[in-house]
């Protein structure tokens, strides 16, 4: 790996070549997104997010199109995160109820009756800001209590919008998975019920409700593609924190179109590479990305890969990318600031990274190769997913005013 250098790349060695991902068959199952949002739409306030087009950006990249899939305005929440965790309360509602079969409307979820059979719950996670918003904001809507474990890099601003929603806060001295950790010893000692979107050993049905639960977002984004008089995105670009929202989608498009599924390419941090360094290894299985974990994309600061992401990833990922924080902070200003005719998108620091990235794979002569690879060119119509809005406004207001973690001179535009 190339230190500093915009764009890091591996191709997957593990990609299937003919069929279907088993691994997705069994976390993204066909239907699922029918399922989600029928029971999202029941969610008061709930709207299908925009799906934005950079046609003007795309053309002096030399692509065919950029669509980016707007999540800034999730149910004011400024994130997807929501979907999962709010998919995932109500599988564990209805298997509490033994009612796994039977949809329950959201009227019926909050109502007295339930909450009676149900006694008093408490939901828990582990979070770097959005995860724990969502699950926060989830559980005030259901009636239910929540308690938030983050790690000690967390923004004060990140954490005073999850209190916001009524959750109660608790800040471990170490990194997201150390919080992932001792979160759910202490949910065990005080009979807690953990929401986390990272799998391990005997805790599985919820990490894949919510992935589940992203689908919807997906479905949403097809019936706009297909609006547009496009039957899929050539490509798919989606970053990767432990891998649960780029599973998801990789799993959602190879769901409906198997071999004929987008390209698909994942992207990290370099300081927190934990899917690159899996493919890196070598042996087909998730590895822990070592040290402090420290990015300005404090959604994908995490060291340990979720086991289940990783078999859809393994199996359906075309590439993995690695790019230094500037890559997410190119993406963060060209959003903000882009090609006249071309839409205002604010985007937070992990919201941003997949523009950067293709931004300069489109640019350096060094990347050609990876252009050829992955087949980018004049009929490409791209698919990027904005995850945050602005989450984080003082390191918001650092990037975008004052141009915090700029592009290094030798890798900035030259035409």
């Amino acid at each position: 790996m190339k230190e500093n250098f915009p764009v890091n790349w591996i191709a997957n060695p593990f990609v299937l070549s003919s069929g279907t991902s088993p691994a997705v068959n069994e976390i993204i199952p066909a239907g699922i997104s029918r399922l989600t949002r029928s029971f999202h739409r029941q969610i008061p306030g709930y709207r299908i997010s925009p799906l934005k087009s950079l046609p003007n950006l795309a053309a002096m990249m030399g692509l065919g199109g950029i669509w980016v899939k707007d999540e800034s305005v999730r149910l004011t929440l400024n994130s997807f995160k929501v979907l999962g965790g709010s998919f995932a309360m109500y599988r564990f509602v209805q298997s509490r109820l033994d009612m796994e079969h039977l949809e329950i409307p959201f009227s019926e979820l909050t109502s007295d009756a339930i909450r009676q059979k149900l006694g008093d719950i408490t939901f828990a996670t582990a979070t770097d800001g959005n995860h724990g918003r969502g699950v926060a904001w989830a559980a005030k809507a259901m009636g239910f209590r929540a308690v938030i474990y983050v790690h000690k890099f967390t923004s004060q601003a990140r954490i005073k919008a999850i209190e916001s929603s009524g959750a109660e806060v608790h800040v471990i001295d170490g990194t997201y998975d150390d919080a992932v950790r001792q979160v759910t010893v202490d949910a065990q000692q005080n009979g807690w019920h953990v929401i986390s979107d990272t799998a391990w050993e005997g805790y599985e049905d919820v990490p894949r409700w919510v992935m589940q639960g992203y689908t919807t977002m997906l479905n949403e984004a097809q019936e706009q593609i297909n609006a547009q008089g496009i039957i899929k995105p050539t490509h798919v670009f989606v970053q990767a924190g432990v891998g649960a929202l780029a599973a998801s989608t990789i799993g959602f498009y190879h769901q409906l179109f198997g071999q004929d599924d987008p390209v698909a390419v994942v992207v990290e941090p370099e300081t927190a590479a934990c899917l690159y360094r899996s493919v890196e290894l070598g042996d087909g299985s998730p590895h822990t990305y070592p040290g402090d974990l420290d990015t300005i994309m404090a959604g994908l600061a995490c060291g340990d890969p979720s086991p289940l992401a990783w078999d859809i990833l393994r199996d359906c990922a075309d590439a993995f990318l690695s790019c230094p924080d500037y890559v997410a902070a190119k993406g963060m200003r060209v959003y903000g600031v882009p090609l006249a005719g071309d839409p205002f998108i604010v985007s937070g620091e992990s919201g941003a990274v997949t523009l950067g990235a293709l931004m300069f794979i489109m640019e350096r002569p060094e990347l050609a190769d990876l252009r050829d690879r992955l087949r980018l060119n004049a009929e490409s119509q791209v698919l990027l997913i904005n995850s945050e809005g602005n989450t984080d406004p003082n390191h918001f207001r650092r990037v975008v005013w004052d141009g915090a973690d700029q592009v290094p001179a030798e890798y900035k535009e030259t035409h």
